[in-house]
């Protein structure tokens, strides 16, 4: 198995694992990192960003023959929360033990990886592009004869 490869199933069990996590035991840890100003309620929040976890965590996992297309929005959603963390970090919000200022600033430069492994992963880094387009030919051809 390519390293791209585990890349796509390690991150998509994580976001699958986080999800779950965000509707079941760790509810509370996940609301305290909604934003004051943040519009939506933060059980709401917590909610459906959980929902969307397990959502795209699994289909990273699950439909590799989409998954230029699901890194992609694996990396959009890591930047749609990204203020979130910036708010915890500036509002000084005690969380999942980041309960220091130092703590909660060296998370900040975790999300950039986060979108880099989604992207990579999702076959957007790390080949040319007519190698790329190769792959993904012979991809859709086993489908078609399966």
């Amino acid at each position: 198995m390519k390293a791209q490869t585990v890349g796509r199933v390690v991150l998509g069990g994580f976001m699958v694992t986080a999800g779950v996590l965000h509707l079941t035991t760790q509810r509370a840890e996940f609301q305290a990192q909604v934003p004051d100003w943040f519009p939506i309620d933060e059980d709401l929040t917590v909610v459906g960003s959980g929902v969307v976890e397990i959502a795209l965590g699994s289909a990273f996992v699950a439909m590799p023959q989409h998954r230029r297309t699901i890194g992609a929005l694996l990396a959009a959603f890591f930047v749609a929360i990204f203020p979130g963390n910036i708010a915890q970090y500036v509002e000084g919000t005690d969380a999942f033990g980041l309960d220091t200022d130092r703590a909660r600033f060296i998370r900040l430069f975790f999300q950039p990886v986060l979108v880099l492994v989604a992207l990579w992963g999702g076959g957007w880094l790390g080949r040319r592009a007519d190698e790329r387009r190769a792959e993904e030919l012979a991809t859709e051809e086993v489908d078609v004869h399966e």
